[in-house]
């Protein structure tokens, strides 16, 4: 993730993804769709805003989640606000949103937009359409974010209701349990589930491969796949869940997948390949951004593993002398690489810029 500037700043100051306001000239700021950034807004009489880069200078409206809900930082052209009843590229694609009577759901509802809000950038940055259901295209992309359980001194308990929200993707619709959000459940659910990492934005980035698996290789390239991860076929998926958690993964998983929760099934394991391709991608972006020159690469598969690597080196050390988790926790032996370089042959087919 990249960094931006203030132009209504005397001196333009650092805006960063998430911001809605700058903390020097107290300006409000948000997304322009028009030149990509995150930008200072000048109030406007006639339709609201007007992005404060020079270059720019569009007519901007709030999306209704940022001016009513404050859940969202992004802005969009007065046609598109007609259009798309108000709600922005991200917020669009929602269709079930928490219950926001319960205290502390809003921020929770905050916290999965922020992490959706850098899911689509990088969606965007390396070209994979996303198209929302107004869209009238094939295999829209939607999202729920729902809770079966509410926190209590702490800890979680059912709501007594009998649904349980599993997280997970199905014909193009994503769903979040709202639990996923609480810092403390995830860690747990993160050590008991033997996990390197459980994030927010680790749960977008691994749903999201389920669906472009479904767009993108359902029905066009299966046989390439199956090559790649094995055959999704045989054995079925329940057939495959029951003996996972039942046997766990093979002892040598790591040689050959990016988690163990990747040996589950051929599905998974395109799933958790594709997040580990856009980690490396948002990695890699982030290090060019701030300037780090072992970030630079030819844009060869190769040739990121090799700067995400670099990169990773100099992370891990730094988290580690502050007694954190790994950010690169993944060691990638040329059997993981095969499978990144079919995603990224996926990727670079598939792009729309």
């Amino acid at each position: 993730m990249r960094t931006f500037e203030c132009h209504h700043c005397e001196s333009p100051s650092r805006l960063f993804f998430d911001n809605t306001q700058c903390l020097v000239c107290q300006a409000e700021v948000g997304w322009c769709p028009v030149c990509r950034t995150i930008s200072a807004m000048l109030p406007d009489g006639e339709t609201g805003y007007r992005c404060a880069n020079p270059s720019c200078g569009t007519a901007l409206v709030k999306c209704f989640n940022y001016a009513s809900e404050g859940v969202c930082n992004r802005m969009q052209t007065p046609e598109d606000h007609a259009a798309y009843g108000g709600l922005c590229d991200c917020c669009r694609h929602n269709v079930v949103i928490p219950d926001l009577s319960i205290d502390g759901h809003r921020e929770r509802w905050a916290a999965l937009e922020a992490a959706k809000r850098r899911l689509f950038y990088t969606l965007d940055l390396i070209g994979l359409p996303h198209p929302a259901p107004q869209d009238d295209a094939p295999l829209p992309l939607t999202f729920s974010f729902m809770a079966d359980a509410l926190p209590d001194a702490g800890l979680w308990r059912s709501t007594g209701s009998g649904e349980k929200v599993y997280t997970g993707h199905a014909n193009g619709h994503i769903t979040i349990n709202l639990m996923e959000t609480d810092d403390v459940e995830r860690e747990r659910l993160r050590v008991d589930m033997n996990e390197s990492h459980r994030t927010l934005i680790g749960h977008f980035r691994h749903e999201i491969g389920h669906y472009y698996w479904d767009l993108l290789i359902k029905g066009q390239d299966e046989a390439r796949s199956r090559e790649v991860f094995g055959d999704h076929d045989n054995p079925t998926y329940g057939e495959a869940l029951e003996r996972y958690y039942e046997q766990g993964p093979a002892p040598d998983w790591q040689q050959r997948h990016v988690s163990a929760y990747a040996t589950m099934h051929p599905w998974e394991d395109f799933a958790e390949t594709f997040a580990a391709y856009q980690d490396i991608v948002a990695v890699l972006d982030t290090a060019d951004g701030l300037g780090l020159r072992r970030g630079e690469h030819d844009g060869s598969i190769a040739g990121m593993v090799l700067a995400y690597q670099q990169v990773g080196l100099a992370l891990n050390e730094l988290n580690r002398e502050m007694g954190l988790l790994d950010v690169v926790p993944v060691v990638i032996t040329p059997e993981i690489q095969v499978k990144l370089d079919y995603v990224h042959q996926v990727v670079t087919r598939s792009a729309v810029h």
